[in-house]
């Protein structure tokens, strides 16, 4: 086989991958959910958004002695 028909054949087997793979890519794009699709009743979605994240000093605390390294103290 010459090296011009292997190359050609190549050329479209790697063609024919990258094709397959981005047909069969899905990404879903942005939609609006209703409250209906979700199941959720108003006074369970006010319920969840009353609780208010407080953060973790400790872990703050953690975070930032690990950012200072273990260097050689003198």
């Amino acid at each position: 086989m010459k090296l011009e028909i292997a190359r050609g054949l190549f050329l479209v087997a790697a063609l024919s991958v990258a094709s397959i793979a981005a047909a069969a890519w899905h990404e879903p794009g942005t939609q609006v959910i209703s409250q209906s699709e979700q199941g959720a009743s108003p006074a369970s979605a006010q319920v969840r958004t009353e609780s208010s994240a407080r953060p973790d000093h400790d872990l703050l605390l953690f975070i930032f002695s690990l950012s200072q390294g273990v260097g050689p103290k003198g």
